[in-house]
């Protein structure tokens, strides 16, 4: 029997349970991928939680790459055989993932499995966040919260390649020096600074064209308030928990500022979409352009103490399981 990570009541990282699951075969349009590593990201603990409602039970999971081993009917541009990756596939916390063909990228041969789970769903959300919900120019400041993370590390990279001046923030000595190190021009210690004055005086009272806020809750406000006139605020996640409701004159307030919510599936509607985005990705990675910092690797049955790193800000860079 395969091994998978299995979620049968809500709860914290003790919910994660480590079990044999029924063999799944491929439906029409869907390949099995024998699963090399898998991505753990802060939307699994929400549907570990409960904030995003699954059906239970269910396996956790929704990003990997791996080895394409059977093929559903009409499936004509996938081959047994293929290494592939993906970022939508619901049970990648496991042994063996069934994944819909259409979203089976394929993987390069300069880039690793492991790379290319890590690069996929917080690569290909740095990457809309800075190609389309605010399109980075040539001498924007930016500013990144918690850009020692998995995102944050690609955000900054991407946002300074788009010839932009990166502010970020982090909460160690340590992250400090990987977001230095991945090309942030000024780096914001939050547990020591407070965030939004520091940035103001780094934009001389401006602010800054666009905040990329994954984290939600604790730096909304201050978020806000560091805009310039008319910048944009891209709330993408909520990894100190949900923001209120916000009155729309808050934004009236703020400069005329946009606020926006964006989330990944509407950034890959097409697998053209889909293509260009992972072929911009795998082809800077080959290229040694864009680095994708893998921060832990835990064996499968380890999930839990991957969750519990990754919420309690224990961790740099991605998290994969290990199969």
């Amino acid at each position: 029997m395969p091994k998978a990570v299995l979620v049968s009541e809500l709860g914290g990282p003790d919910v994660l349970t480590h079990t044999d699951v029924e063999p799944r075969e491929p439906g029409p349009g869907e390949v099995l991928v024998r699963v090399a590593a898998a991505g753990v990201n802060f939307i699994d603990t929400y549907h570990r939680t409960g904030l995003y409602p699954l059906p239970l039970p269910v396996v956790l999971g929704l990003e990997g790459a791996g080895t394409v081993e059977a093929l559903g009917a009409d499936v004509t541009d996938v081959a047994v055989g293929d290494r592939v990756a993906w970022a939508d596939a619901l049970g990648s916390y496991a042994e063996y993932a069934v994944v819909k063909a259409s979203s089976a990228v394929p993987v390069p041969d300069g880039v690793s499995d492991e790379t290319a789970a890590a690069a996929m769903l917080q690569g290909l959300t740095a990457h809309y966040l800075v190609t389309s919900t605010y399109p980075v120019a040539v001498g924007d400041t930016v500013l990144v919260h918690a850009a020692a993370g998995g995102v944050g590390l690609l955000l900054v990279q991407l946002a300074k390649a788009h010839g932009a001046r990166v502010l970020g923030t982090v909460s160690t000595v340590d992250k400090e020096r990987l977001a230095r190190a991945a090309g942030a021009d000024e780096v914001i210690r939050y547990t020591e600074q407070d965030f939004a004055a520091r940035t103001r005086e780094l934009t001389g009272g401006a602010g800054v064209a666009a905040v990329y806020d994954g984290v939600g809750r604790t730096t909304f406000d201050a978020s806000l308030s560091v805009l310039r006139r008319r910048g944009t605020l891209a709330l993408f996640g909520a990894a100190s928990g949900a923001v209120p409701p916000v009155d729309p004159q808050r934004l009236n307030q703020a400069g005329s500022v946009f606020l926006t919510r964006p989330k990944l599936a509407d950034h890959l509607a097409t697998p053209d979409e889909l293509r260009w985005r992972t072929g911009e990705l795998f082809d800077a990675i080959a290229a040694g352009s864009l680095d994708v910092r893998v921060g832990g690797r835990y064996p499968l049955a380890r999930a839990r103490q991957a969750h519990e790193d990754l919420e309690g800000r224990r961790s740099t860079g991605k998290l994969l399981l290990l199969p």
